[in-house]
């Protein structure tokens, strides 16, 4: 669960998506993936949650697949009240730690939570996933989740890495059944749970820096979308 800035996919979606990974305990899973770098992620918020969070109210919020913090820690520093949630308690450490560091630890709760079998019981003015991708739970079930948890007049983002804009360096080529078009989110969450207004359903270039230093363009598929009821 998990914030990128280098292409790759997170839900951490980490490095690794293994054809082992659906028989993982999903928290050992990620904890292992996270361990495997002292700093995983660029500690930068995600530039899709910037571009559509900057002109909204702020309220109460839900960051699913908080990973190391960086998103849940920005929509504090905007005045928004965060539920931050992950599966992996190693992610959750170091995010709380950079909140500290941040001075906003009062403004985040941080919850581990397995995304297979959890579901919001609250509501909240803004619900957002960002490059939620795991090997573990199909990406619609994630929605269904995540649309649920969205207060009447609230907003749904979501952002995840488009199956046509995959880096060169990707290791998930194979798994494209894992991500999903502008066009996969907007026919599941009209078939799911509440009525919508769909604000911005768009597939978004981004330059991104691989491992040794190599720049390729990947492509998000970003939705933003209000529920009426």
């Amino acid at each position: 669960m998990t914030h990128h800035h280098d292409g790759e996919a997170p839900l951490s979606s980490g490095t690794r998506l293994s054809s082992e990974a659906p028989d993982a305990d999903p928290a050992q899973f990620w904890d292992d993936v996270y361990r495997e770098k002292a700093k995983k992620w660029s500690g930068n918020p995600n530039p899709q949650l910037i571009a559509e969070a900057t002109g909204l109210a702020p309220g109460t919020a839900l960051d699913l697949g908080c990973g190391e913090g960086a998103d849940a820690i920005w929509l504090a520093q905007h005045g928004w009240t965060v539920t931050a949630v992950d599966v992996s308690a190693v992610a959750l450490e170091r995010a709380a730690t950079h909140a500290v560091d941040a001075g906003l630890q009062d403004s985040i709760a941080w919850q581990q939570r397995d995304f297979g079998s959890w579901h919001p019981e609250e509501s909240f003015e803004l619900v957002s996933s960002q490059f939620l991708h795991s090997p573990l739970v199909p990406w619609p079930e994630f929605l269904v989740s995540a649309a649920s948890a969205v207060a009447s007049g609230g907003t749904l983002l979501v952002v995840g890495h488009h199956p046509e804009g995959l880096t060169p360096w990707s290791a998930h080529k194979e798994m494209k059944d894992k991500f999903f078009t502008p066009e996969d989110l907007v026919e599941a969450l009209t078939n799911g749970p509440g009525t919508w207004r769909i604000n911005v359903a768009d597939s978004r270039e981004r330059v991104v820096t691989g491992p040794e230093g190599q720049q390729a363009t990947t492509i998000d598929s970003v939705l933003r979308a209000t529920r009426s009821h």
